[in-house]
């Protein structure tokens, strides 16, 4: 069928097809093995150094090389490819100890098979030559996609519902879903509970001092240090911080890193859901 509508010959078709799937076809070992060390190289740097060895298969395996875990972690052995380690950041939460009780609606399950409909959120530190910034950030639970964000000199209650407002205006947000987040001050705070509801948006939280409970949020705060502060202890002014923090969640993390826990980009796995039968989302 295939052959007829691209009117070519069965065996023309089939030819393509295999070359396709094997890429180094054709060219002695030696040649295939550059070919394929170079192309590794290039997308470790092409990621600043912080790929791992499953970034890196995920990659190859988009671009039709077939080469198992194990063969690219021996690959990067061998060009000592090592990606960065990550550091340790410093915590955000104040518990408030006259805040409304209420339950954790997620129990650490974070991946609802519907985007839109679980969400999480954390808020962290980021330090300049200027003093504090505070990041907030909102997280769908299912694609991982970056969907609300806001950086503030302040640790306020406004923080988190500009970055929920993002999500929800943006059309993140469905109707009924669930926020989870840990038992800071903010988040229990009757003014961010009365915004929730205005959206019809159920708040859930984890338990005190347990950063499982909200572990999603946690490790993108991890991998956001890793990347944008591996070499610096802060940054030069608020406006950098402020400027490199959005560039770096929008136009790297949600749309270009294969999430270890999806196996896709953020982005494209959100729009595959928004827009099933756009080209674009068929062929993401």
């Amino acid at each position: 069928m295939m052959a007829r509508v691209l009117e070519v010959s069965r065996a023309g078709y089939y030819a393509w097809k295999h070359r396709r799937s094997r890429p180094y076809a054709g060219t002695s070992p030696r040649g295939k093995r550059h070919r394929l060390y170079g192309l590794i190289t290039e997308i470790f740097a092409s990621h600043n150094g912080f790929a791992g060895a499953r970034t890196i298969h995920a990659e190859l395996r988009k671009q039709g090389i077939d080469l198992s875990l194990y063969g690219v972690r021996k690959a990067m052995k061998e060009l000592g490819l090592t990606a960065n380690y990550r550091r340790a950041f410093k915590r955000t939460t104040s518990a408030d100890p006259n805040a409304q009780v209420r339950g954790d609606l997620v129990k650490r399950q974070f991946n609802p098979p519907v985007p839109t409909t679980g969400l999480c959120g954390d808020i962290t530190y980021l330090r300049t030559s200027e003093g504090w910034m505070y990041l907030a950030t909102v997280i769908d639970l299912s694609t991982r996609m970056v969907i609300g964000w806001q950086v503030a000199d302040r640790m306020t209650t406004t923080l988190i519902i500009d970055a929920l407002a993002m999500a929800h205006r943006a059309g993140f947000v469905a109707g009924n879903a669930v926020f989870h987040s840990d038992r800071g001050s903010q988040y229990t705070s009757a003014r961010f509970a009365e915004y929730a509801a205005s959206i019809d948006v159920r708040l859930s939280v984890g338990a005190v001092g347990v950063c499982w409970d909200n572990a999603v949020a946690e490790s993108f705060f991890s991998t956001l240090k890793l990347h944008l502060m591996y070499t610096i202890k802060q940054f030069p002014t608020k406006l950098e911080a402020r400027i490199r923090v959005g560039e770096w969640i929008e136009t790297y993390y949600n749309r270009r890193r294969i999430h270890t826990a999806t196996g896709q980009v953020p982005a494209q796995a959100m729009n595959r859901f928004l827009n099933p039968e756009t080209p674009a989302a068929q062929a993401a």
